[in-house]
């Protein structure tokens, strides 16, 4: 039984575990997942994933949730570099980062992303600019920080690129795509980061695939 990823491409959750599956090359099968028909919240779905979330992860008999968790699986089983594990304190930075990933830069993108694409794409519906201007502002101040980090360091952890800096790529591409693109432009260290990691060759196949689930 081969490695399986249960859910769509365009969601930025199942992209962060596409990618780092590509970056080690390995294969895997993408399950599609029908979230309109609510198919993640049906008994067989749930077996996979308990909060009736995508991904889901499957790997012979290992059965992950929890894209940042999963990523981390597929780093280390594929031996890659991207988790540092081999330094204590860079490994340590990795994860800091990662975690800020998360808490500032990803929840603030959330609602934009909602607002922008699911509410007048999937259903049909207007976006509430006051939500979206909010979580922007939210953005801009988690971007100062960014800012200020990445004129110190080519990459969110140090001189390398990591899991760190890659697990940005989904929520940045819909930023990209979207009517706020501009919000990157007064932080020209940010701009130059998200295009570095944009540039990379599994990052340019997982946005193909986003792109096509997206259409």
């Amino acid at each position: 039984m081969g490695i399986k990823v249960y859910g769509p491409a365009a969601s930025t959750n199942v992209a962060r575990v596409l990618v780092c599956l590509e970056e080690v090359g390995v294969e895997y099968e993408l399950v599609p997942v029908d979230m309109p028909s609510g198919e993640h919240k049906r008994p067989e779905h749930l077996a996979r994933n308990p909060f009736g979330q995508v991904p889901a992860f499957q790997d012979g008999d290992l059965m992950l949730s929890e894209s940042r968790a999963i990523a981390k699986y597929i780093l280390r089983k594929g031996g890659s570099q991207l988790l540092r594990e081999c330094n204590l304190s860079e490994s340590a930075m990795v994860d800091v980062w990662l975690e800020v990933e998360a808490a500032q830069f990803s929840s603030a993108m959330s609602p934009i992303i909602f607002q922008c694409f699911v509410i007048p794409v999937v259903m049909g519906g207007k976006p509430d600019m006051k939500v979206v201007e909010e979580n922007l502002e939210k953005l801009k101040k988690a971007l100062e920080v960014y800012e200020a980090r990445l004129s110190k360091f080519k990459y969110l952890a140090g001189e390398f690129v990591s899991l760190a800096d890659i697990s940005h790529f989904p929520t940045a591409h819909y930023l990209l795509g979207s009517p706020h693109a501009s919000a990157i432009d007064a932080y020209p260290h940010v701009k130059a980061w998200i295009a570095d990691i944009m540039a990379r060759p599994s990052v340019k196949k997982v946005r193909e695939l986003m792109k096509m689930a997206s259409a």
